[in-house]
């Protein structure tokens, strides 16, 4: 269900400006980017009230129907070309999108609250899915739509959506199992722990997305390598293509044992800090050879990232109240809006200079990886002391 969702969303999606700049509606290509960032941003906001919806008045379930039918209904909107259209289905696609994940997320953390050790594969699990179905739904519905007419191809995601529903009918309401940790361990310490993951994350992905004009910039190097003979499809596809094996092997891994929050996120930090640094061996302008070793900075990054994903979702279901889970879980994207305003005043500076953004990235990661590293090994000296 989450991969027909996700496909339907993400297909919709890649075909969103191409529809509003194209010949049916003729927006203005700066109009469409607004457009879309009104979109975009409205998911945020979505999310906190089909949480609330769903945690304190209607069931995390009937949130999730609702949410599949109010994104189909969207992308059926769309079928009838016009701007009132468009923007009526904007709304309901935002709306939509923002009740189904926080309260999927939810009814599948419940899941896992008395058994923990499980929650890491559990939740990489969902992580994969939804990479399967972004993956299939821009390939597929993407290259539909292009080919066979935008209103056709958001007919097709409308019915693809409204069939994501079908599973969910099966599932049960998520209850509210009880949580040891709410007992055992301190508000004070729950809250401190949750807070901390998140400006951790937050912080890591709003400086990463910082060192995304040079990835942008190489990757368009190398497809201009005629010696290459690479695909511009497959250079978008690669990171796909790699989270596919690596998602598998941490199911299994995490399946059977169990490793630390705080080692999966200082790993994973690691990981990203040695993923950027390959990529100042990379000069200015790269020759065929050096594609190598964007690769490898692309494969780290992968592994930084499947160690990273799960983190937040596993902790808010160790520390957080079931009750509440998708209010809390509908709150993950924000440190990552709000470091990202954090940087507007210095927006002119980093988006006019590659190196200056990059740079900032990889210092930004460099610190925050020395500081938990220095904090995992001062909270193993004093476990030790204790014992």
């Amino acid at each position: 269900m989450n991969t027909l969702e996700r496909a339907s969303f993400y297909g919709l999606r890649a075909l969103l400006v191409l529809y509003m700049i194209g010949e049916t509606l003729k927006m203005e290509h700066n109009k469409a980017l607004e457009v879309y960032g009104i979109f975009f941003t409205s998911i945020l906001f979505s999310k906190i009230l089909g949480a609330l919806l769903g945690d304190l008045v209607i069931g995390n379930k009937k949130a999730i129907i609702a949410g599949a039918l109010l994104q189909a209904l969207g992308a059926f909107c769309l079928y009838n070309s016009s701007i009132n259209s468009l923007y009526i289905a904007i709304f309901l696609v935002s709306l939509g999108s923002g009740f189904f994940t926080t309260n999927l997320h939810s009814n599948f953390g419940k899941l896992y609250v008395e058994k923990l050790q499980l929650s890491d594969a559990g939740f990489t699990i969902m992580y994969l899915s939804a990479n399967l179905g972004s993956f299939f739904g821009i390939l597929l519905l993407g290259s539909f739509g292009e080919n066979y007419g935008y209103n056709n191809g958001f007919l097709v995601i409308g019915f693809l959506t409204l069939l994501s529903i079908v599973p969910i009918l099966f599932i049960k309401e998520g209850s509210n199992p009880h949580n040891l940790n709410i007992n055992q361990i301190s508000f004070k310490r729950r809250l401190k722990v949750i807070l901390l993951t998140f400006s951790i994350i937050g912080l890591f992905w709003s400086l990463y997305q910082l060192s995304s004009s040079r990835n942008s910039e190489l990757i368009f190097q190398f497809r201009e390598i005629s010696a290459l003979n690479i695909s511009s499809y497959l250079w978008n596809s690669l990171s796909a293509m790699f989270i596919l094996p690596i998602s598998i092997v941490a199911i299994l891994v995490w399946t059977f044992f169990y490793i630390k929050q705080t080692y999966k996120l200082t790993f994973g930090l690691l990981f990203a800090f040695i993923s950027l640094g390959l990529l100042y061996l990379i000069p200015e302008i790269p020759k065929e050879t050096h594609v190598y070793i964007y690769i490898s900075s692309l494969l780290l990054f992968c592994f930084s990232e499947i160690l990273i994903a799960p983190v937040v979702q596993t902790t808010l279901v160790k520390y957080g109240n079931p009750k509440y889970l998708a209010i809390l879980m509908s709150f993950i994207s924000v440190p990552v809006r709000l470091f990202s305003l954090l940087v507007i005043p210095f927006e002119e500076e980093l988006t006019g200079s590659t190196d200056v953004s990059f740079n900032v990235s990889f210092i930004g990661i460099a610190i925050i990886t020395l500081s938990l590293i220095s904090y995992s090994l001062l909270i193993n000296k004093k476990t030790k002391k204790s014992h």
